[in-house]
């Protein structure tokens, strides 16, 4: 019996004093033992933390006590063991960082697209007058997406304003967007609305709540997750791997981080060549001087160091890179 989960959620609501909610949050998370990442804004919250179960359970009885976050619908996972080995709360600016952040254009507490339950998405899906937006970045469908589903070449969220123009072309259709949890479709709906899109879905709780609730049905490949288990399976239906090594082409569903850390890129990788690469992306990776420990998993954890803060709680110290690494959706 596994006695961990992990929990995953996000809420649209404002929080006053959001710097001194993160510091009083990131106590409260201690005091349960709790592991994970959140992120905390003025516009609400966003998180992955993972403990026993008991914790958790009082972890989500409290927050849907506060009536700020009553709509929560937190997607629980089984685990063997906890999915983060730390506790970390931080201020930005935004839950997820997309730089839409006029609440006059984008404001998710007031108009999103229609969210559809995953029944209701699954029914809807394969219509003719149906197109399927991933509005997730590249690193996170190159290992798992819905079957025909339209992907953006993007490494970013905050790159999907830039996307729109490609998208023109669908206006005379019904867009369904997806994306892990459903945090990014919020402002990815809202702003596909903004912008002259006449009907917009989204498919609500992401390909995790889909998972659970229709089986996870044409997911093809694993599903990316912000957390030290990097991929999780979706579909127990028809399920198919559909990313491949980097290196030698070889089909492969494991996702990691270059062992350089100069380089950090987030990619696929076979266990064959993560051995004779020593989970570098290349050979030059590979003799890099500052270059990682591979333990096989890809995954490394940061290395907290002195920094000043500025309305910041509890801040990773990154490596200067503009790749993408491990992180809360």
């Amino acid at each position: 019996m596994k006695k961990y989960q992990t929990l995953l959620y996000y809420c649209y609501s404002t929080i006053a004093n959001a710097d001194q909610f993160a510091a009083d949050h990131l106590k409260f998370c201690q005091s349960l033992n709790l592991v994970g990442r959140i992120i905390v804004a003025d516009e609400g919250l966003n998180g992955t933390v993972s403990g026993t179960a008991e914790s958790c359970k009082t972890y989500m009885e409290i927050l849907l006590d506060d009536p700020r976050f009553a709509k929560i619908d937190f997607k629980i996972d089984e685990v063997k063991e906890p999915s983060f080995i730390k506790m970390h709360c931080r201020y930005k600016s935004e839950i997820v960082h997309s730089g839409l952040r006029d609440p006059h254009i984008i404001n998710p507490e007031q108009k999103t697209g229609i969210h559809l339950e995953p029944e209701d998405f699954l029914k809807m899906k394969d219509r003719d007058d149906v197109v399927i937006l991933d509005v997730r970045s590249n690193y996170e469908h190159s290992i798992g997406k819905f079957k025909n589903a339209i992907t953006l070449d993007m490494e970013n969220f905050r790159e999907f304003p830039e996307m729109i123009n490609q998208l023109a072309k669908y206006k005379d259709k019904k867009i369904l967007t997806y994306c892990t949890g459903g945090i990014k479709c919020e402002k990815a709906s809202a702003l596909l609305l903004h912008e002259g899109f006449p009907e917009v879905y989204q498919l609500h709780g992401g390909i995790i709540k889909y998972g659970k609730e229709a089986g996870g049905k044409d997911f093809e490949g694993k599903c990316y997750v912000f957390d030290n288990r990097v991929a999780v399976d979706v579909n127990s239906i028809n399920p198919e791997v559909i990313s491949k090594c980097r290196n030698c082409g070889k089909t492969t569903d494991k996702m990691i981080n270059c062992a350089n850390p100069e380089c950090n890129e987030h990619f696929t990788q076979c266990d064959d060549c993560g051995t004779q690469l020593d989970g570098a992306c290349s050979e030059i990776c590979q003799s890099h001087p500052r270059k990682r420990i591979y333990d096989g998993t890809g995954y490394y954890v940061k290395v907290p160091q002195p920094v000043n803060v500025t309305k910041r709680v509890v801040l990773d110290a990154n490596i200067k890179s503009n790749k993408p690494d491990l992180q809360v959706e």
